[in-house]
């Protein structure tokens, strides 16, 4: 079987989808490919999102934001969006997750990590369902 890749898609790919990200990539390591873009990316990461991460252990400091490509869509068996709307691109055969959480855009540490505890759980549930046990 083929390693799965997923693909986290938010506005800015500065708060959520680096989150995600992280946790995956932590919680993953090599078992699956992660991706993570914006459809109007940010300068840097949020300094709040990269302070909740830290908590956890997972440092997310030397990733950057970057633009949604066609590509990144396509090379991806799994897309989830966080907040983009319709600016990601949709091809057939692929599974797509539309994941409501709170933006963490200039909220505070407090306010950001029930926002990083929700995304880690969605994680842990994504991972029992691509990876095989």
């Amino acid at each position: 079987m083929s390693t799965p890749s997923v693909l986290f898609v938010c506005v800015h790919n500065a708060g959520r989808s680096q989150m995600a990200a992280g946790f995956l990539r932590h919680l993953a390591g090599d078992r699956v490919e992660v991706r993570s873009a914006g459809s109007l990316p940010a300068d840097e990461i949020n300094p709040v999102a990269i302070a909740a991460m830290r908590e956890e252990g997972i440092d997310i400091r030397t990733e950057t934001p970057k633009v949604l490509t066609v590509e990144a869509v396509r090379a991806s068996d799994v897309v989830i969006t966080m907040g983009c709307g319709d600016a990601c691109p949709v091809f057939p055969g692929k599974r797509y997750e539309d994941w409501a959480l709170e933006d963490p855009a200039g909220q505070d540490l407090g306010a950001v990590r029930p926002i990083r505890d929700e995304i880690r759980g969605r994680i842990e549930a994504l991972l029992a369902e691509i990876l095989p046990s």
